[in-house]
């Protein structure tokens, strides 16, 4: 079990997200920022080309395409499964600011069959 929001967490999330299919054009330079939590504030990046996961860091990434903010317990519900992350973005439970086009062109890929299994299993390794 690795700590959620910490690089350990991160690193896992990586290797995990290997069996991810192809998916041409699905590229981003993601910013997160989780607000509110029992650490404070957590930010980190994934930076996503063609639907594989390259890199993913606690931290900033400067030149990022999309910054997506939420609260710590928006982010938990999104984690375990309680809050679809498309209704989140919908309800404006998560905000973004960057380009927009970008991250909608993303959004279908969180309903795949293989994504759903990715977040199975990372659940399944993370201690909250």
């Amino acid at each position: 079990m690795v700590k959620w929001l910490t690089q350990e967490w991160l690193d896992e999330f990586k290797r995990l997200a290997q069996s991810q299919p192809e998916r041409p054009g699905a590229s981003a330079r993601m910013q997160y920022v989780v607000t509110g939590g029992p650490d404070g504030e957590v930010r980190y990046y994934w930076d996503l080309e063609n639907g594989k996961l390259l890199d993913t860091r606690l931290g900033d990434l400067p030149d990022s395409e999309v910054v997506l903010t939420q609260s710590y317990e928006d982010a938990l519900k999104i984690q375990k499964g309680d809050l679809d992350p498309n209704a989140a973005f919908m309800q404006g439970r998560v905000k973004v600011t960057g380009n927009m086009a970008k991250l909608m062109s993303l959004l279908p890929i969180t309903n795949s069959p293989e994504y759903k299994q990715l977040q199975t299993e990372v659940l399944a390794i993370t201690e909250f």
